[in-house]
């Protein structure tokens, strides 16, 4: 009997979930087996992280199981070190610390993609990214842990320090995240008999000259005026020289002190691609046809971040797709098409999507939308940004889970209890254990990255709004 097609997923983010969900439903019976591998056994829906280090939404409603969803799927929870095309294997370190190698006969290699670090001095022990839902739950209890801080000091500066936080990056994630942290600190404010709002010092670093340039120069602007409305300093065409120990640097002269700063400026493909044998392009992403798989080698396919795919919807015949979820998505339905035609010896699609528009909350009851050249603010906006994304969201249980998240807290409010302890569970333990011995250092600020993941890209455009714009500075 003949052996079945081995079918290996590089990740288990929106391109691999998404291509090994239709594959299970798409393959014959007995025609192939198809294994994911990652190093986290849920694939994370990146959009609502915002809402859910505002506690809007519970953390676990926006992470999805694999294991859950991917019944007919073999998963391995592990991170891919190596991909060797020549002998057509994969090398992954398992969650277990022992190496493993998977041979197989059809490759999807969506690794996604990672952080983008920049040398500034201090980045690595104080900055703290936004791609992960680990980040997203440290994020929320570090910000309200601050006002516990904050509220609990006479010395002016330290509780100056403490009610500090820098966000460095104008796209999609640093928007949304700096909106929604801002309205959750706000709300909070309300039950500190010490603090108020105007308290708070909220700080948007950007390098470009605009901000999400997604939803068009106006939109960007208006999206300005709302932050700066809120009483959040703006700072375009404005770069961050260093960040030291907290104390931050602008090249615009300005310096203050910083407990919270959170570094979303851009993202670059995952770093596991430079030990592979696959064709890559001068950014580092892996070249590809527009039926998606990779220059020269009909049995390897790839999408996503981490892949450079011709953009059929432009005339320009050098325009690549743009790495969003939007893309992720479609791509993944194509490329799981395409590797069931290959297999049955059909022809491949070409994947062409022209953008529809884009949406982002600017925190509760506020958005910025452009929907087929249709733009949306406000209410309005924001009530599209959750239908849309609750629209995406996969399975139903998880859609479901978040709706009764929204509906609790429309009417019960938000949560603004801070988790601290679980940064370092074992501390309390410790000090009861070995009342003696100084206490254990405390936990790492940074949780580690997961492999695959959307993008939450640094705003880069062309047209400008009002350079250095900033209110209370």
């Amino acid at each position: 009997m003949a052996r079945n097609t081995r079918i290996v997923v590089v990740g288990g983010g929106y391109v691999g979930m998404y291509t090994a969900l239709r594959l299970q439903k798409k393959l014959r019976r007995g025609e192939a087996e198809v294994t994911v591998i990652d190093p986290q056994s849920h694939m994370t829906y990146q959009p609502f992280l915002p809402e859910a280090s505002a506690g809007s939404i519970e953390p676990r409603h926006v992470v999805v199981p694999l294991r859950k969803v991917l019944r007919k799927c073999h998963h391995l929870t592990g991170r891919v070190t190596r991909i060797n095309h020549a002998t057509r294997e994969v090398t992954a370190e398992l969650a277990a610390g022992n190496l493993t190698t998977v041979g197989y006969d059809v490759l999807v290699v969506a690794p996604g993609s990672v952080a983008r670090t920049l040398p500034v001095p201090g980045l690595a022990e104080v900055g703290i990214a936004f791609k992960t839902v680990g980040e997203a739950i440290y994020l929320r209890n570090h910000v309200l842990s601050r006002l516990d801080a904050a509220s609990t000091t006479i010395d002016p500066a330290l509780r100056k320090r403490f009610l500090t936080f820098l966000v460095v990056g104008g796209g999609y994630a640093g928007i949304e995240a700096l909106a929604e942290l801002q309205d959750m600190a706000r709300y909070a404010t309300r039950y500190y008999e010490n603090i108020t709002p105007d308290d708070l010092r909220w700080v948007l670093v950007e390098a470009a000259n605009r901000i999400m340039p997604e939803v068009g120069p106006k939109m960007g602007r208006y999206t300005v005026e709302r932050l700066l409305d809120a009483g959040i300093e703006v700072n375009l065409d404005t770069r961050v020289k260093s960040m030291v120990g907290g104390h931050v640097v602008l090249d615009d002269g300005n310096e203050f002190d910083a407990d919270t700063i959170v570094w979303t400026a851009g993202v670059k493909p995952n770093p596991m691609l430079d030990h592979t044998d696959l064709p890559r392009d001068a950014r580092g992403r892996i070249e590809c046809t527009a039926e998606l798989q990779v220059v020269g080698m009909p049995d390897v396919f790839s999408a996503g971040d981490c892949a450079s795919v011709p953009d059929l919807s432009k005339d320009d015949p050098d325009a690549k797709t743009s790495p969003s979820a939007q893309h992720a998505v479609r791509q993944a339905k194509v490329l799981a098409d395409n590797i069931v035609a290959h297999l049955r010896r059909r022809q491949l699609t070409k994947y062409r999507h022209s953008y529809a528009g884009s949406v982002a909350s600017l925190g509760l009851y506020k958005g910025v939308a452009e929907i087929y050249g249709i733009k949306l603010r406000g209410i309005i906006a924001w009530f599209m940004h959750r239908t849309y994304h609750v629209s995406r969201m996969p399975t139903w249980n998880r859609r479901v889970r978040i709706l009764v998240d929204w509906t609790g807290a429309l009417f019960l409010g938000r949560e603004v209890v801070a988790l601290g302890q679980i940064n370092d569970p074992r501390a309390e333990f410790h000090r009861v254990a070995n009342p003696s011995s100084p206490p254990a250092p405390p936990a790492q600020q940074q949780p580690g990255p997961e492999q695959a993941g959307a993008p939450a890209g640094a705003g880069q455009g062309e047209e400008a709004v009002t350079p250095g714009l900033r209110r209370g500075a």
